[in-house]
Protein backbone atom coordinates (compact mmCIF):
# COMPACT_ATOMS: atom_id res chain seq x y z
CA UNK A 1 0.00 0.00 0.00
CA UNK A 2 1.29 3.47 -0.89
CA UNK A 3 1.59 5.98 1.93
CA UNK A 4 -0.11 9.26 1.09
CA UNK A 5 1.61 12.46 2.29
CA UNK A 6 -0.14 14.16 5.17
CA UNK A 7 -1.59 17.65 5.20
CA UNK A 8 0.31 18.48 8.38
CA UNK A 9 2.94 16.46 10.20
CA UNK A 10 4.30 17.05 13.68
CA UNK A 11 7.27 14.82 14.37
CA UNK A 12 7.57 14.21 18.13
CA UNK A 13 11.13 12.93 17.91
CA UNK A 14 11.58 13.19 21.66
CA UNK A 15 9.08 14.31 24.24
CA UNK A 16 9.38 15.44 27.84
CA UNK A 17 7.08 14.13 30.53
CA UNK A 18 8.75 16.00 33.39
CA UNK A 19 6.32 17.65 35.85
CA UNK A 20 8.72 20.46 36.72
CA UNK A 21 11.87 22.18 35.49
CA UNK A 22 14.20 20.28 37.81
CA UNK A 23 13.07 16.94 36.45
CA UNK A 24 12.95 18.41 32.99
CA UNK A 25 16.66 19.20 32.94
CA UNK A 26 17.39 15.64 34.03
CA UNK A 27 16.12 14.27 30.75
CA UNK A 28 17.38 15.02 27.27
CA UNK A 29 15.79 17.88 25.39
CA UNK A 30 12.97 16.93 23.12
CA UNK A 31 12.84 18.51 19.70
CA UNK A 32 9.81 19.25 17.62
CA UNK A 33 9.81 20.15 13.98
CA UNK A 34 6.88 21.27 11.87
CA UNK A 35 6.65 20.20 8.29
CA UNK A 36 3.87 21.41 6.01
CA UNK A 37 3.05 19.91 2.66
CA UNK A 38 0.04 20.61 0.48
CA UNK A 39 -1.92 17.75 -1.03
CA UNK A 40 -4.77 17.67 -3.47
CA UNK A 41 -8.31 16.57 -2.82
CA UNK A 42 -7.71 13.01 -3.99
CA UNK A 43 -4.74 12.62 -1.70
CA UNK A 44 -6.75 13.98 1.23
CA UNK A 45 -9.55 11.52 0.52
CA UNK A 46 -7.08 8.64 0.30
CA UNK A 47 -5.46 9.70 3.55
CA UNK A 48 -8.82 9.69 5.33
CA UNK A 49 -9.75 6.31 3.83
CA UNK A 50 -6.59 4.49 4.84
CA UNK A 51 -5.76 6.39 8.03
CA UNK A 52 -7.26 3.86 10.44
CA UNK A 53 -5.32 0.98 8.87
CA UNK A 54 -1.99 2.52 7.96
CA UNK A 55 -1.85 4.49 11.23
CA UNK A 56 -4.07 2.81 13.84
CA UNK A 57 -4.98 4.97 16.79
CA UNK A 58 -4.74 1.97 19.11
CA UNK A 59 -2.27 -0.90 18.88
CA UNK A 60 0.41 -2.58 20.93
CA UNK A 61 3.92 -1.85 19.66
CA UNK A 62 6.33 -3.88 21.72
CA UNK A 63 9.85 -5.24 21.84
CA UNK A 64 11.37 -8.11 23.78
CA UNK A 65 14.32 -6.48 25.59
CA UNK A 66 16.65 -9.39 26.32
CA UNK A 67 18.96 -9.47 29.33
CA UNK A 68 20.03 -13.12 28.86
CA UNK A 69 23.79 -12.99 28.17
CA UNK A 70 23.33 -9.19 27.90
CA UNK A 71 22.09 -9.63 24.35
CA UNK A 72 20.18 -6.32 24.33
CA UNK A 73 21.11 -4.87 27.71
CA UNK A 74 23.28 -4.31 29.69
CA UNK A 75 26.60 -4.13 27.88
CA UNK A 76 28.12 -2.06 30.71
CA UNK A 77 28.68 -3.85 34.02
CA UNK A 78 27.47 -2.31 37.28
CA UNK A 79 30.64 -3.19 39.18
CA UNK A 80 31.41 0.37 40.32
CA UNK A 81 29.58 3.70 40.72
CA UNK A 82 30.72 4.66 37.22
CA UNK A 83 29.57 1.30 35.91
CA UNK A 84 26.13 1.73 37.48
CA UNK A 85 25.71 5.11 35.80
CA UNK A 86 26.90 3.76 32.45
CA UNK A 87 24.46 0.85 32.73
CA UNK A 88 21.58 3.17 33.55
CA UNK A 89 22.51 5.61 30.79
CA UNK A 90 22.65 2.71 28.36
CA UNK A 91 19.08 1.71 29.20
CA UNK A 92 17.88 5.32 28.94
CA UNK A 93 19.43 5.56 25.49
CA UNK A 94 17.66 2.36 24.42
CA UNK A 95 14.34 3.68 25.70
CA UNK A 96 14.88 7.05 24.00
CA UNK A 97 15.48 5.30 20.67
CA UNK A 98 12.37 3.16 21.17
CA UNK A 99 10.35 6.26 22.00
CA UNK A 100 11.53 7.94 18.81
CA UNK A 101 9.92 5.14 16.82
CA UNK A 102 6.75 5.24 18.98
CA UNK A 103 7.17 1.84 20.67
CA UNK A 104 4.69 1.85 23.57
CA UNK A 105 5.47 -1.42 25.40
CA UNK A 106 8.73 -2.93 26.66
CA UNK A 107 8.83 -6.61 27.62
CA UNK A 108 11.88 -6.57 29.89
CA UNK A 109 13.48 -9.94 30.64
CA UNK A 110 13.24 -9.90 34.42
CA UNK A 111 13.57 -13.57 35.35
CA UNK A 112 16.28 -15.10 33.18
CA UNK A 113 17.18 -18.74 33.97
CA UNK A 114 16.49 -19.30 37.65
CA UNK A 115 17.99 -15.85 38.28
CA UNK A 116 16.56 -12.34 38.31
CA UNK A 117 17.44 -8.67 37.74
CA UNK A 118 15.85 -7.35 40.94
CA UNK A 119 16.61 -7.89 44.65
CA UNK A 120 14.81 -11.16 45.37
CA UNK A 121 14.38 -13.12 48.57
CA UNK A 122 13.90 -16.26 46.46
CA UNK A 123 16.39 -16.35 43.58
CA UNK A 124 19.91 -14.99 42.99
CA UNK A 125 21.01 -12.02 40.91
CA UNK A 126 21.65 -12.80 37.26
CA UNK A 127 25.23 -12.30 36.14
CA UNK A 128 24.29 -10.00 33.25
CA UNK A 129 24.28 -6.98 35.58
CA UNK A 130 27.72 -7.18 37.19
CA UNK A 131 29.46 -9.91 35.24
CA UNK A 132 29.32 -12.17 38.30
CA UNK A 133 26.25 -14.35 39.05
CA UNK A 134 24.83 -13.68 42.49
CA UNK A 135 26.43 -10.23 42.89
CA UNK A 136 24.17 -7.25 43.56
CA UNK A 137 24.59 -4.30 41.17
CA UNK A 138 24.14 -1.57 43.79
CA UNK A 139 20.71 -0.46 42.56
CA UNK A 140 17.37 -1.99 41.59
CA UNK A 141 17.40 -2.36 37.78
CA UNK A 142 13.74 -3.34 37.55
CA UNK A 143 12.52 -0.36 39.56
CA UNK A 144 14.76 1.88 37.46
CA UNK A 145 13.45 0.41 34.19
CA UNK A 146 9.80 0.75 35.21
CA UNK A 147 10.33 4.37 36.22
CA UNK A 148 12.16 5.26 33.00
CA UNK A 149 9.58 3.54 30.80
CA UNK A 150 6.79 5.43 32.52
CA UNK A 151 8.62 8.73 32.07
CA UNK A 152 8.52 8.12 28.34
CA UNK A 153 4.88 7.09 28.20
CA UNK A 154 5.69 3.40 27.71
CA UNK A 155 4.47 0.39 29.66
CA UNK A 156 6.93 -2.02 31.24
CA UNK A 157 5.99 -5.69 31.44
CA UNK A 158 8.15 -8.13 33.41
CA UNK A 159 9.21 -10.87 30.99
CA UNK A 160 9.39 -14.08 33.01
CA UNK A 161 11.18 -17.21 31.77
CA UNK A 162 9.05 -19.85 33.46
CA UNK A 163 10.51 -23.37 33.51
CA UNK A 164 14.12 -23.33 32.12
CA UNK A 165 16.85 -23.05 34.78
CA UNK A 166 19.99 -23.12 32.63
CA UNK A 167 22.89 -25.42 32.01
CA UNK A 168 24.97 -27.33 34.56
CA UNK A 169 27.49 -24.49 34.39
CA UNK A 170 24.95 -21.78 35.23
CA UNK A 171 23.47 -23.85 38.05
CA UNK A 172 26.95 -24.29 39.53
CA UNK A 173 27.62 -20.55 39.24
CA UNK A 174 24.43 -19.81 41.18
CA UNK A 175 25.76 -21.96 44.02
CA UNK A 176 23.63 -22.70 47.05
CA UNK A 177 21.04 -20.11 45.95
CA UNK A 178 20.13 -22.12 42.85
CA UNK A 179 16.65 -23.62 42.99
CA UNK A 180 18.23 -26.87 41.80
CA UNK A 181 20.19 -26.92 45.05
CA UNK A 182 17.45 -25.55 47.30
CA UNK A 183 14.46 -27.45 45.93
CA UNK A 184 15.79 -30.40 43.90
CA UNK A 185 12.43 -32.20 43.96
CA UNK A 186 11.00 -29.52 41.66
CA UNK A 187 13.72 -29.87 39.03
CA UNK A 188 14.57 -32.20 36.17
CA UNK A 189 17.63 -32.43 33.96
CA UNK A 190 16.74 -32.86 30.29
CA UNK A 191 19.08 -32.77 27.26
CA UNK A 192 21.88 -31.14 29.23
CA UNK A 193 19.77 -28.40 30.85
CA UNK A 194 17.72 -28.00 34.00
CA UNK A 195 13.98 -27.27 34.17
CA UNK A 196 11.27 -26.84 36.73
CA UNK A 197 8.96 -29.80 36.25
CA UNK A 198 5.34 -28.69 35.59
CA UNK A 199 4.08 -32.04 36.84
CA UNK A 200 5.41 -31.60 40.39
CA UNK A 201 2.63 -30.05 42.50
CA UNK A 202 5.12 -27.80 44.31
CA UNK A 203 6.26 -26.17 41.05
CA UNK A 204 3.09 -24.08 40.87
CA UNK A 205 3.68 -22.87 44.45
CA UNK A 206 7.26 -21.90 43.63
CA UNK A 207 6.43 -20.00 40.44
CA UNK A 208 3.55 -18.21 42.16
CA UNK A 209 5.89 -17.09 44.96
CA UNK A 210 8.07 -15.35 42.36
CA UNK A 211 5.02 -13.77 40.72
CA UNK A 212 3.88 -12.44 44.10
CA UNK A 213 7.30 -10.91 44.69
CA UNK A 214 7.13 -9.06 41.37
CA UNK A 215 3.53 -7.94 41.53
CA UNK A 216 3.65 -6.80 45.15
CA UNK A 217 7.00 -5.09 44.84
CA UNK A 218 6.81 -3.19 41.55
CA UNK A 219 4.54 -0.91 39.56
CA UNK A 220 4.78 -3.16 36.51
CA UNK A 221 2.06 -2.94 33.88
CA UNK A 222 2.14 -6.61 33.00
CA UNK A 223 3.78 -9.95 33.61
CA UNK A 224 4.71 -11.88 30.49
CA UNK A 225 5.39 -15.63 30.61
CA UNK A 226 7.89 -17.19 28.23
CA UNK A 227 8.76 -20.92 28.06
CA UNK A 228 5.52 -21.72 29.88
CA UNK A 229 5.60 -25.11 28.19
CA UNK A 230 7.38 -28.42 28.14
CA UNK A 231 10.86 -28.21 26.56
CA UNK A 232 12.06 -29.25 23.14
CA UNK A 233 11.98 -33.01 22.53
CA UNK A 234 9.32 -33.20 25.20
CA UNK A 235 8.53 -36.84 24.49
CA UNK A 236 11.71 -37.80 26.35
CA UNK A 237 11.16 -35.43 29.29
CA UNK A 238 11.79 -37.55 32.44
CA UNK A 239 8.41 -37.38 34.17
CA UNK A 240 7.25 -41.00 33.80
CA UNK A 241 7.14 -41.62 37.54
CA UNK A 242 5.10 -38.47 38.16
CA UNK A 243 2.70 -39.40 35.38
CA UNK A 244 2.22 -42.86 36.87
CA UNK A 245 1.52 -41.24 40.23
CA UNK A 246 -0.73 -38.34 39.19
CA UNK A 247 -1.89 -39.10 35.64
CA UNK A 248 -5.00 -41.04 36.68
CA UNK A 249 -4.82 -43.05 33.44
CA UNK A 250 -5.41 -40.00 31.27
CA UNK A 251 -3.35 -39.66 28.07
CA UNK A 252 0.10 -38.26 28.80
CA UNK A 253 -0.45 -35.23 26.52
CA UNK A 254 -3.71 -34.36 28.27
CA UNK A 255 -2.11 -34.64 31.71
CA UNK A 256 0.82 -32.44 30.72
CA UNK A 257 -1.42 -29.75 29.25
CA UNK A 258 -3.53 -29.79 32.38
CA UNK A 259 -0.43 -29.29 34.57
CA UNK A 260 0.29 -26.04 32.73
CA UNK A 261 -3.36 -25.00 32.53
CA UNK A 262 -3.79 -25.22 36.30
CA UNK A 263 -0.75 -23.06 36.91
CA UNK A 264 -1.81 -20.47 34.33
CA UNK A 265 -5.27 -20.19 35.87
CA UNK A 266 -3.93 -20.00 39.41
CA UNK A 267 -1.46 -17.23 38.58
CA UNK A 268 -4.02 -15.23 36.61
CA UNK A 269 -6.61 -15.40 39.37
CA UNK A 270 -4.12 -14.33 42.02
CA UNK A 271 -2.83 -11.36 39.99
CA UNK A 272 -6.36 -10.14 39.33
CA UNK A 273 -7.25 -10.44 43.01
CA UNK A 274 -4.39 -8.09 43.94
CA UNK A 275 -3.81 -5.70 41.03
CA UNK A 276 -6.45 -6.42 38.39
CA UNK A 277 -5.00 -3.89 35.92
CA UNK A 278 -1.74 -5.83 35.56
CA UNK A 279 -1.89 -7.62 32.23
CA UNK A 280 -1.08 -11.32 32.21
CA UNK A 281 0.30 -12.52 28.90
CA UNK A 282 2.42 -15.28 27.44
CA UNK A 283 4.44 -16.11 24.33
CA UNK A 284 3.45 -19.58 23.11
CA UNK A 285 4.87 -21.19 20.01
CA UNK A 286 3.79 -19.34 16.89
CA UNK A 287 1.59 -22.15 15.58
CA UNK A 288 -1.20 -23.11 17.97
CA UNK A 289 -2.04 -26.44 16.33
CA UNK A 290 -2.07 -28.22 13.01
CA UNK A 291 -4.78 -26.64 10.90
CA UNK A 292 -6.54 -27.75 7.73
CA UNK A 293 -4.74 -25.19 5.55
CA UNK A 294 -1.33 -26.30 6.89
CA UNK A 295 -1.66 -29.94 7.96
CA UNK A 296 2.12 -30.41 8.08
CA UNK A 297 2.73 -27.47 10.39
CA UNK A 298 5.59 -29.12 12.25
CA UNK A 299 6.30 -27.81 15.74
CA UNK A 300 3.09 -26.55 17.39
CA UNK A 301 2.11 -25.33 20.83
CA UNK A 302 -0.71 -27.80 21.41
CA UNK A 303 0.76 -31.01 20.00
CA UNK A 304 4.51 -30.54 20.53
CA UNK A 305 5.02 -28.78 23.87
CA UNK A 306 1.60 -29.20 25.50
CA UNK A 307 0.53 -25.56 25.62
CA UNK A 308 -3.16 -24.79 25.27
CA UNK A 309 -3.37 -20.99 24.98
CA UNK A 310 -6.67 -21.29 23.11
CA UNK A 311 -8.13 -22.75 26.29
CA UNK A 312 -6.48 -20.03 28.39
CA UNK A 313 -8.14 -17.32 26.32
CA UNK A 314 -11.51 -19.04 26.11
CA UNK A 315 -11.54 -19.40 29.89
CA UNK A 316 -10.56 -15.75 30.32
CA UNK A 317 -7.18 -16.51 31.91
CA UNK A 318 -4.96 -14.40 29.65
CA UNK A 319 -5.18 -10.76 28.66
CA UNK A 320 -2.74 -10.96 25.76
CA UNK A 321 -1.18 -13.72 23.68
CA UNK A 322 2.11 -12.94 21.91
CA UNK A 323 2.78 -16.01 19.74
CA UNK A 324 6.36 -16.34 18.50
CA UNK A 325 5.57 -16.28 14.78
CA UNK A 326 9.07 -16.40 13.33
CA UNK A 327 7.92 -17.86 10.01
CA UNK A 328 7.10 -16.67 6.50
CA UNK A 329 4.09 -16.78 4.18
CA UNK A 330 1.91 -19.89 4.59
CA UNK A 331 3.56 -20.61 7.91
CA UNK A 332 2.57 -17.14 9.15
CA UNK A 333 -0.64 -15.77 7.64
CA UNK A 334 -3.01 -18.74 8.26
CA UNK A 335 -1.82 -18.99 11.85
CA UNK A 336 -2.58 -15.32 12.52
CA UNK A 337 -6.14 -16.12 11.45
CA UNK A 338 -6.16 -19.16 13.74
CA UNK A 339 -5.05 -17.12 16.76
CA UNK A 340 -7.53 -14.31 16.12
CA UNK A 341 -10.40 -16.75 15.53
CA UNK A 342 -9.77 -18.33 18.93
CA UNK A 343 -8.92 -15.26 21.03
CA UNK A 344 -12.27 -14.76 22.81
CA UNK A 345 -11.86 -10.99 22.57
CA UNK A 346 -8.41 -11.01 24.13
CA UNK A 347 -5.44 -9.30 22.51
CA UNK A 348 -3.45 -11.24 19.92
CA UNK A 349 -0.11 -9.50 19.29
CA UNK A 350 1.99 -11.56 16.86
CA UNK A 351 5.67 -11.79 17.74
CA UNK A 352 7.74 -11.01 14.65
CA UNK A 353 11.23 -12.40 14.10
CA UNK A 354 13.23 -9.27 13.35
CA UNK A 355 16.37 -11.32 14.03
CA UNK A 356 15.52 -13.42 10.98
CA UNK A 357 16.69 -10.55 8.77
CA UNK A 358 20.28 -11.23 9.83
CA UNK A 359 22.28 -12.96 7.12
CA UNK A 360 23.45 -15.65 9.51
CA UNK A 361 19.83 -16.42 10.42
CA UNK A 362 17.47 -16.47 7.41
CA UNK A 363 18.37 -13.28 5.52
CA UNK A 364 14.77 -12.07 5.33
CA UNK A 365 14.04 -8.77 3.61
CA UNK A 366 12.53 -5.84 5.47
CA UNK A 367 9.38 -6.34 3.40
CA UNK A 368 8.98 -9.77 4.96
CA UNK A 369 8.52 -8.02 8.31
CA UNK A 370 6.41 -5.10 7.10
CA UNK A 371 4.08 -7.45 5.20
CA UNK A 372 3.47 -9.22 8.50
CA UNK A 373 2.69 -5.91 10.22
CA UNK A 374 0.19 -5.12 7.46
CA UNK A 375 -1.47 -8.51 7.69
CA UNK A 376 -1.70 -8.41 11.47
CA UNK A 377 -3.32 -4.97 11.33
CA UNK A 378 -5.86 -5.84 8.68
CA UNK A 379 -6.89 -9.24 10.01
CA UNK A 380 -7.54 -8.58 13.66
CA UNK A 381 -4.18 -8.47 15.41
CA UNK A 382 -3.85 -5.95 18.23
CA UNK A 383 -0.31 -4.94 17.30
CA UNK A 384 3.11 -6.57 16.98
CA UNK A 385 6.08 -7.43 19.17
CA UNK A 386 9.64 -7.64 17.82
CA UNK A 387 12.36 -10.10 18.76
CA UNK A 388 14.85 -8.71 19.52
CA UNK A 389 15.11 -5.10 20.59
CA UNK A 390 18.64 -4.76 19.21
CA UNK A 391 17.56 -5.90 15.74
CA UNK A 392 15.19 -2.93 15.64
CA UNK A 393 17.60 -0.38 17.09
CA UNK A 394 20.45 -1.56 14.85
CA UNK A 395 18.21 -0.73 11.88
CA UNK A 396 18.66 -4.20 10.44
CA UNK A 397 17.77 -4.07 6.72
CA UNK A 398 16.33 -0.58 7.39
CA UNK A 399 13.56 -1.77 9.76
CA UNK A 400 13.99 1.12 12.20
CA UNK A 401 13.60 3.65 9.38
CA UNK A 402 10.54 1.83 8.04
CA UNK A 403 8.87 1.98 11.44
CA UNK A 404 9.81 5.58 12.13
CA UNK A 405 8.96 6.99 8.72
CA UNK A 406 5.93 4.88 7.80
CA UNK A 407 4.45 2.24 10.06
CA UNK A 408 4.90 3.91 13.45
CA UNK A 409 5.11 7.54 12.34
CA UNK A 410 2.43 8.60 14.83
CA UNK A 411 2.00 7.62 18.48
CA UNK A 412 -0.58 4.94 19.28
CA UNK A 413 -2.65 4.36 22.38
CA UNK A 414 -2.76 0.87 23.84
CA UNK A 415 -5.83 -1.28 23.10
CA UNK A 416 -8.55 -1.16 25.79
CA UNK A 417 -8.77 -4.00 28.32
CA UNK A 418 -12.53 -3.71 28.45
CA UNK A 419 -13.12 -7.26 29.78
CA UNK A 420 -11.32 -6.21 32.99
CA UNK A 421 -12.99 -2.84 33.54
CA UNK A 422 -14.82 -0.70 30.98
CA UNK A 423 -15.50 2.29 33.23
CA UNK A 424 -15.03 5.53 31.29
CA UNK A 425 -13.08 8.14 33.27
CA UNK A 426 -13.95 11.82 33.45
CA UNK A 427 -12.18 14.19 31.08
CA UNK A 428 -9.51 16.56 32.39
CA UNK A 429 -9.99 20.29 32.46
CA UNK A 430 -9.01 22.05 29.27
CA UNK A 431 -5.33 22.56 28.60
CA UNK A 432 -3.67 25.75 29.79
CA UNK A 433 -0.84 26.97 27.57
CA UNK A 434 1.92 29.28 28.72
CA UNK A 435 5.03 30.36 26.90
CA UNK A 436 8.21 30.02 28.96
CA UNK A 437 11.30 31.07 27.05
CA UNK A 438 11.61 28.86 23.99
CA UNK A 439 9.01 26.41 25.23
CA UNK A 440 5.29 26.05 25.60
CA UNK A 441 4.14 24.64 28.92
CA UNK A 442 0.91 22.67 28.56
CA UNK A 443 -0.85 21.80 31.81
CA UNK A 444 -4.22 20.47 32.93
CA UNK A 445 -5.94 19.19 36.06
CA UNK A 446 -6.71 15.61 36.97
CA UNK A 447 -10.50 15.21 37.18
CA UNK A 448 -11.63 15.63 40.79
CA UNK A 449 -13.86 12.57 40.55
CA UNK A 450 -10.99 10.24 39.60
CA UNK A 451 -9.02 8.70 42.46
CA UNK A 452 -7.13 6.02 40.54
CA UNK A 453 -3.98 6.42 38.46
CA UNK A 454 -4.62 7.99 35.06
CA UNK A 455 -2.54 8.52 31.96
CA UNK A 456 -3.17 11.29 29.46
CA UNK A 457 -3.16 11.79 25.70
CA UNK A 458 -2.52 15.23 24.22
CA UNK A 459 -4.11 15.95 20.86
CA UNK A 460 -3.26 18.83 18.57
CA UNK A 461 -4.19 20.36 15.26
CA UNK A 462 -2.79 23.10 13.07
CA UNK A 463 -6.08 23.43 11.23
CA UNK A 464 -9.63 24.09 12.34
CA UNK A 465 -10.42 21.16 14.63
CA UNK A 466 -9.11 17.95 16.20
CA UNK A 467 -10.20 14.56 14.91
CA UNK A 468 -10.18 12.36 18.05
CA UNK A 469 -10.32 9.16 15.98
CA UNK A 470 -7.10 9.83 14.08
CA UNK A 471 -3.59 8.95 15.20
CA UNK A 472 -2.39 11.91 13.15
CA UNK A 473 -3.82 14.24 15.77
CA UNK A 474 -2.06 12.57 18.71
CA UNK A 475 0.89 14.57 19.95
CA UNK A 476 1.80 12.42 22.96
CA UNK A 477 0.18 9.58 24.86
CA UNK A 478 0.83 7.55 28.00
CA UNK A 479 1.68 10.73 29.94
CA UNK A 480 1.65 10.20 33.70
CA UNK A 481 2.03 13.83 34.76
CA UNK A 482 -0.29 16.79 34.26
CA UNK A 483 2.13 19.02 32.39
CA UNK A 484 4.54 18.82 29.49
CA UNK A 485 7.02 21.20 27.86
CA UNK A 486 7.23 21.63 24.11
CA UNK A 487 10.22 23.35 22.52
CA UNK A 488 8.98 25.70 19.78
CA UNK A 489 10.45 27.94 17.13
CA UNK A 490 9.86 31.44 18.49
CA UNK A 491 10.90 33.08 15.22
CA UNK A 492 7.75 31.93 13.44
CA UNK A 493 4.05 32.48 14.01
CA UNK A 494 1.59 29.64 14.24
CA UNK A 495 -1.80 28.85 15.70
CA UNK A 496 -2.25 25.62 17.67
CA UNK A 497 -5.33 23.78 18.92
CA UNK A 498 -4.80 21.46 21.89
CA UNK A 499 -7.02 19.03 23.75
CA UNK A 500 -6.39 16.28 26.30
CA UNK A 501 -8.07 13.04 27.38
CA UNK A 502 -7.55 10.77 30.36
CA UNK A 503 -7.30 6.98 30.34
CA UNK A 504 -7.53 4.39 33.10
CA UNK A 505 -4.95 1.69 33.68
CA UNK A 506 -7.28 -0.50 31.63
CA UNK A 507 -6.72 1.85 28.64
CA UNK A 508 -10.30 3.12 28.65
CA UNK A 509 -10.29 6.68 27.32
CA UNK A 510 -12.46 9.62 28.32
CA UNK A 511 -13.97 12.12 25.94
CA UNK A 512 -11.66 14.97 25.02
CA UNK A 513 -11.42 18.12 27.07
CA UNK A 514 -12.50 21.45 25.65
CA UNK A 515 -10.19 22.62 22.91
CA UNK A 516 -7.65 25.31 23.70
CA UNK A 517 -6.46 27.65 20.97
CA UNK A 518 -3.04 29.23 21.30
CA UNK A 519 -1.39 31.59 18.86
CA UNK A 520 2.38 31.66 19.00
CA UNK A 521 3.65 35.06 17.95
CA UNK A 522 7.22 36.19 17.45
CA UNK A 523 6.22 39.62 18.66
CA UNK A 524 5.73 40.32 22.38
CA UNK A 525 2.18 41.17 23.37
Amino acid sequence: MAFVPETFILYPEKLNFAPDKAAYTYMKRYIFSLYICVTGCLAAMATQRFDSLSSPKRETRAVWLTTFSSLDWPKNKADSPAGIKAQQDELCHILDRLKEVNINTVLLQTRVRGSVIYPSAIEPWDGCLTGTPGHAPGYDPLAFAVRECHKRGMECHAWFVTFPLGTDKSVIEQGKLSVVRRQPKLCKRHNGEWYLDPGVPGTSDYVLSLVKELVNGYDIDGIHFDYIRYPEQAKSFPDKNLYNKYGKKRPLAEWRRENINKMVYRIYDWVKSVKPWIQVSSSPLGKYNRIERVPNAGWTAYESVFQDPKMWMQNGKQDMIVPMMYYLHDNFFPFVDNWVDNCNGRLVVPGLGAYRMLKEEADWTVNDITDQIDYSRYYGGAGCTFFRCANILDNTKGIYDELKDKYYKYPAQLPPLSWLDDTVPAAPEEIRVKKEGNELKLSWQKPDSEKDVLTYTVYYSLTDSINPTSARNILMTGIRDTSIYLPVDTTSERGYIFSVSSSTRYHIESVLSKETYYYLSKYPK
